[in-house]
């Protein structure tokens, strides 16, 4: 069975950065699609990233030029590494997988995409 475990999750000011890492196990995270979703209190879980092979990524508008995907395939874990955040960045922070290559944008941060997930790490901004 897949697995996937977020950590890096935590506190900072707004400005401040973090780096988000999901281990995988029992797949290969070179080969597929990966993500990264985030979910705040009474809203919808909402794609922020995602990645197709080692390199690149795509985003949505309101992470753009601040966030960066990537994956360490030797490592099989994908990062998140978030800059200049805002207060409106709190959230749970999810990893995403699946057996499959995203075909487009709307594909790749569409959460019905993906059929692994992990538990999620949080990320609380203050202003």
């Amino acid at each position: 069975q897949v697995q996937l475990v977020e950590s890096g999750g935590g506190s900072v000011q707004a400005g401040g950065s973090l780096r988000l890492s999901c281990a995988a196990s029992r797949y290969t995270i070179s080969d597929f699609c990966m993500a990264w979703f985030r979910q705040a209190p009474g809203k919808e879980r909402e794609g922020v990233a995602f990645i197709n092979s080692d390199v690149g990524g795509s985003y949505a508008d309101f992470v753009k030029g601040r966030f960066a995907i990537s994956k360490d395939n030797a490592k099989n874990t994908l990062y998140l590494q978030m800059n200049s955040l805002k207060p409106e960045d709190t959230a749970m922070y999810y990893c995403a997988a699946d057996r499959l290559r995203c075909a487009n944008v709307a594909a790749g941060l569409s959460r019905f995409t993906y059929n692994y997930w992990g538990q999620g790490t949080q990320v609380t901004v203050s202003s």
